[in-house]
């Protein structure tokens, strides 16, 4: 008869098993993009081999510099990319905190209803708003445009004040009471005495509010006319790359996984240097509802 600590080490080893087949399938995609990238001896999607046979940087070299690069301004691409998550960035953050600060600190009437419809209008998924997003945008001229991009992406940012809420709740109102009693108002309260104290959810709210606009493809690919190439962001420019056209896809699929593995460096790197913060913040945040 098989005892319980035979069981146990079975059970997990069954289960280590399994998440170690799930992490392979899950990685390989993303390895093979990255070998690829640096495969000098490139023979199209389609190649015999897993593996590249020789390495190199010609394709990462390839696109700040060529004779397409005018068709196909990576650099330009990462450059508007960089404005609109950074521009984003700050709308958001500044939002989403006041937002929250507002609802976690200050009672007034109709407060409940209002956090009960933004978690309710939270439930859709964002996209259902994109062709009412564009005719409004049209409506005042701001389609086709890096700030109206950006207005875009930052406009809603105020109704994910859940997890930021959740962190203002944590910090104790004996704070707000005494700062009040040495006649401080709620927004010296705010700026001078909670904003100090939550550096966790702060940089918490600015990795989630940059890589959304970062990485998007639906929202830029609809308020951005297809063909004003120097507007376009990084992940509307590579899709260029896959069209239907075969001989685009067979000279520039190696250029794709360059510039995808490149648009992924700062998000990693932030992540790894941010990663405690980013913990702290999302686990205090929870702590309340």
């Amino acid at each position: 008869m098989i005892g319980l600590r035979s069981k146990r080490i079975i059970t997990d080893t069954i289960v280590y098993i399994i998440l170690a087949v799930l992490v392979v399938i899950w990685l390989f995609p993303l390895v093979w993009m990255v070998l690829k990238s640096f495969d000098v001896l490139w023979f199209g999607p389609y190649s015999p081999t897993i593996f590249p046979e020789k390495l190199g940087l010609t394709n990462f070299k390839n696109l700040f510099s060529g004779a397409e690069y005018a068709n196909y301004p990576y650099g330009r691409w990462l450059l508007n990319t960089f404005l609109v998550a950074l521009g984003a960035c700050a709308i958001s953050t500044l939002m989403t905190l006041m937002v929250s600060f507002a609802l976690s600190r200050l009672r007034f009437k109709a407060r409940k209803k209002l956090m009960n419809i933004a978690l309710i209008l939270g439930l859709f998924p964002g996209f259902l708003s994109v062709i009412a997003l564009f005719y409004i945008f049209k409506q005042f001229k701001l389609d086709n445009s890096l700030i109206g991009l950006t207005l875009a992406y930052s406009l809603a940012s105020g109704m994910g004040y859940y997890v930021v809420k959740g962190f203002f709740d944590t910090v104790p109102m004996a704070i707000d009471e005494a700062a009040r009693i040495d006649g401080a108002t709620k927004n010296r309260i705010f700026w001078r005495m909670i904003i100090p104290l939550s550096k966790p959810i702060i940089i918490y709210t600015i990795l989630t509010s940059f890589i959304g606009p970062w990485c998007d493809f639906i929202l830029a690919k609809v308020l951005i006319n297809a063909s004003d190439v120097n507007k376009f962001t990084v992940a509307i420019g590579i899709q260029q790359w896959l069209s239907t056209d075969d001989q685009i896809i067979e000279s520039h699929f190696a250029q794709f996984c360059a510039g995808g593995t490149l648009i992924s460096v700062p998000i990693v790197i932030l992540y790894i240097i941010m990663q405690k913060f980013y913990v702290a913040g999302i686990t205090g945040g929870a702590a309340k509802g």
